[in-house]
């Protein structure tokens, strides 16, 4: 996805406006906000937006010069999709074109999905379709699985089942507990989550009739990184 506004003789394509949601420390926030610093990279992040006054990614967002928003969920009296028009009009206002959600801990409704279809990406710590929900890295261990990781994948209504950009494998080892593990897959997250954004934003992967459809080969050399095809 590019935007157009920008294109002409000599000019580059202009970077889509993308808006990151967190609830807390936003530690992919953080990668995506440095990706997004080097040069070519082809996403804007100009907004970062909390349904938590108190989540501690603002603090560093704003800090480092990039619009900040809350909508506290709790405002809405229990209504989901008043919420999130009040989160839409936020986007609108300041002309967001792709979301990724990083540690945002509310479901979305259909109305929010539909809307952003093939514009709203997520990360989730597990191989998808393994262990949806929360909890992923205990169940893990609980499973006896060899292989764990992360996905990040476009949001469907369908809570952590949308088509998968990337992925990433890390091998459970003697010993491992639920905190050792995360550690481990955090790392990959701040691998793959910049690297799946930079290909949705170039236009490089779309979601075409529920299929993720991927132009070219950018993996990372530091990351399994699984493509559909």
């Amino acid at each position: 996805m590019t935007s157009t506004s920008d294109t002409g003789a000599g000019k580059a394509p202009a970077r889509p406006k993308t808006a990151i949601f967190i609830s807390g420390r936003g530690s992919n926030m953080v990668a995506l906000v440095e990706a997004a610093r080097t040069p070519g990279f082809p996403a804007d992040i100009a907004l970062v937006l909390s349904n938590r006054a108190d989540a501690a990614g603002l603090v560093y967002a704003s800090e480092a010069g990039i619009a900040t928003a809350v909508v506290d969920h709790k405002l809405f009296a229990g209504n989901r999709e008043a919420f999130e028009r009040a989160i839409d009009a936020v986007l609108v206002e300041h002309g967001v074109e792709l979301v990724c959600l990083a540690g945002f801990l509310r479901v979305l409704t259909p109305w929010f999905v539909n809307r952003w279809a093939g514009r709203l990406i997520n990360i989730h710590p597990s191989l998808l379709p393994a262990f949806r929900g929360l909890d992923t890295h205990a169940r893990a261990l609980a499973a006896n699985v060899r292989l764990h990781g992360c996905t990040v994948h476009f949001v469907t209504p369908e809570l952590d089942d949308g088509p998968v950009l990337a992925q990433a494998a890390v091998p459970i080892v003697e010993g491992d507990t639920p905190e050792t593990l995360a550690a481990r897959v955090l790392v990959q997250e701040h691998v793959i989550y910049p690297a799946a954004l930079a290909r949705v934003a170039s236009g490089q992967a779309k979601l075409v009739d529920g299929r993720v459809v991927i132009a070219g080969d950018t993996t990372p050399a530091d990351a399994v990184l699984v493509v559909p095809t």
